[in-house]
C-alpha cells in the first residue's frame, strides 16, 4: 500500500475519563493517556490505576485502541518505580507505550519484548539515523518533533520505510525544542520534563527599569509604578553573532499597558496540510491537549475526523472544519514548522491565555426528560432567557434560541449560572455526548469573553 493510501490514525488527548469517551464519540481512532508519577502531564493527569483498567476495557470495547504514556526522563530514585508500574501497566494490555528515556526503553523491552513503544517526541527524533536507531532498539512508532518540515518527514519514511510515523496536528507549542525546557524549573523550581511545567514562557512580562534612588522607589504608588509608554525601540540581539542566515537578526522587544510576551508561540492547526503528511509516510494524526476542556476534545476530534473522511473519500478539503477549530479557545493558529520555519509568524504577542474565538463553551447535557422535552445541563457559562445556543452532537448541530429555563425542582427561571443543573428546552432527544455551545459578537472583547 502507498503511502498516500493510508487511513490514517486520528488520535486525540484523554485528560481523564470522560474527555476519553467525549474525543470516542467524535471521532477518535486512538486516544492516549498519562500514567500517574511517570506521564509529563503529571500537574494536572485525570486517570489513577483504577481509572485506566476502566478506560482501557471501555476503549478496547468500542474497538479503539489506547496509548499510556510513561515519558519522563527518570533519575536514579524512579528507575526501579518505574519499572513497577510499567509491568503494573502491562498487565492492563493497552495497545502500545508512548515513552522517552532511552534505558528505560531498552529495559522495559528486555524485560517484555512483545512490548508496543512509541519514541516520545521528547526524545527529538529528527533525522533518519536516529529513527532507524530506534527502530533496530525495538520501537514500533516515532512520535514526530514538531520542528520537522514535511518534506523532512517524507525524507525520513524513504530512509527507513518499516517503522510508523505519527505527527502532532493540532495543539500548543512549546517555544522550546519539542518541550525540552527549563524555563520553569528556573523560574518556579517546576520541571517541565518530570511532568510539573508551569507554562513560563507564556506568562506576562515587564520590562524593569533600576530606580537609582531609594527615595524615588519609597514614592512609588501602593499599587506599583504608573504605566509608561516605551520612548525607544527595543530589541535582543546576540551580543557575539555566529554564521548562519540569521546571524545578525535583531528581536523587537515591544511593551504596551499589559506587558509583553516574547515567547508565546501560537497554537498548531495542520488541518489544511493532512494530504501532504498522508503522502509523507505519517500513519497517525495526533492532537496535543489532555488538559483542555470537553469541549476541546468533542470538537476537534469531529473536525478532523471529517477531514480525515474527506482526505480518504478523496473529497476537496472543508473550511468549515477550519471554522470548527475556531470555535475552541486557542492562541491563535499557525502552520509550524511543516512548510517553512516560521519565524516571528508563530508567537502570539497580545495575550498568554487560550481564549475563546468565535463560540464559548455552555454546557453539557447529563439527562433528558421526553414528557417534557427538556434536558438536565450542567451549565459551564452563564446562559439566559433569549440567548442563542448550539446544541453540539456527533453528527449535527442545532441552533436554538432559548425561551425557557428552570431548576432542578422546577421553579422558572431567567438565567443559569455556570457549575449549576437547570432544565432547558432541547431541540432533539440528545444523548449523553451532547454539548451546548454560544456563539460569539465578532466585536466581543476579550474581557467579556472570559466572564
Amino acid at each position: 500500500m502507498s503511502h498516500s493510501t493510508l487511513r490514517p490514525e486520528l488520535l486525540m488527548p484523554a485528560g481523564n475519563f470522560q474527555k476519553l469517551k467525549f474525543a470516542i464519540a467524535y471521532g477518535a481512532d486512538a486516544v492516549y493517556a498519562g500514567v500517574p508519577v511517570f506521564s509529563l502531564r503529571a500537574r494536572e493527569n485525570g486517570f489513577k490505576r483504577d481509572a485506566i483498567r476502566a478506560a482501557i476495557e471501555y476503549t478496547h470495547k468500542q474497538g479503539k485502541q489506547i496509548y499510556l504514556t510513561m515519558n519522563i526522563y527518570a533519575h536514579n530514585r524512579k528507575v526501579d518505580k518505574f519499572m513497577e508500574m510499567f509491568h503494573e501497566m502491562a498487565d492492563m494490555q493497552p495497545d502500545g507505550f508512548i515513552m522517552t528515556d532511552p534505558g528505560l526503553i531498552q529495559l522495559s523491552l528486555q524485560a517484555r519484548p512483545e512490548t508496543v513503544i512509541h519514541l516520545s517526541t521528547q526524545a527529538n527524533a529528527t533525522n533518519w539515523a536516529t529513527v532507524k536507531f530506534w527502530r533496530d532498539l525495538g520501537v514500533r512508532r516515532i512520535i514526530l518533533p514538531r520542528e520537522l518540515t514535511i518534506e523532512e518527514i517524507a525524507d525520513t519514511r524513504s530512509r527507513v520505510p518499516d517503522i510508523e510515523l505519527e505527527s502532532f496536528v493540532h495543539g500548543a507549542i512549546c517555544i522550546s525544542y519539542s518541550g525540552r525546557c527549563l524555563i520553569s524549573n528556573y523560574l518556579n523550581l517546576r520541571d517541565a520534563n518530570q511532568g510539573t511545567c508551569t507554562n513560563s514562557c507564556r506568562w506576562q512580562y515587564q520590562l524593569a527599569v533600576e530606580q537609582g534612588s531609594l527615595l524615588d522607589t519609597e514614592n512609588l504608588p501602593e499599587n506599583g509604578e504608573v504605566y509608561k509608554p516605551l520612548q525607544e525601540n527595543y530589541r535582543l540581539k546576540e551580543a557575539n553573532p555566529h554564521e548562519g542566515r540569521y546571524a545578525d537578526a535583531e528581536y523587537e522587544i515591544d511593551e504596551d499597558e499589559h506587558g509583553t510576551y516574547i515567547m508565546n508561540s501560537k497554537d498548531l492547526c495542520a488541518i489544511e496540510l493532512l494530504s501532504e503528511l498522508r503522502a509523507a509516510g505519517v500513519c497517525s494524526f495526533k492532537v496535543e491537549g489532555r488538559n483542555k476542556s470537553l469541549y476541546y476534545a468533542a470538537i476537534t476530534a469531529r473536525a478532523y475526523r471529517r477531514a480525515i473522511d474527506d482526505l480518504i473519500a478523496g473529497r476537496s478539503f472543508d473550511s468549515n472544519n477550519f471554522k470548527e477549530l475556531a470555535s475552541t479557545s486557542n492562541r491563535t493558529f499557525t502552520s509550524g514548522f511543516l512548510k517553512r520555519n516560521p519565524r516571528h509568524t508563530a508567537i502570539n504577542y497580545d495575550d498568554g491565555d487560550s481564549l475563546p474565538t468565535t463560540h464559548r463553551f455552555a454546557g453539557i447535557v447529563i439527562d433528558y426528560n421526553p414528557s417534557t422535552g427538556r434536558a438536565t445541563v450542567i451549565v459551564k457559562n452563564r446562559l439566559q432567557l433569549g440567548d442563542t445556543v448550539e446544541w453540539i452532537h456527533p453528527h449535527q448541530n442545532v441552533t436554538i434560541t432559548i425561551d425557557a429555563i428552570s431548576k432542578s425542582n422546577g421553579e422558572s427561571v431567567t438565567e443559569a449560572h455556570g457549575g449549576l443543573e437547570y432544565q432547558i428546552p432541547s431541540p432533539f432527544e440528545p444523548d449523553e455526548y451532547t454539548l451546548l455551545r454560544q456563539p460569539l459578537a465578532m466585536n466581543t472583547t476579550i474581557a467579556e469573553r472570559t466572564l
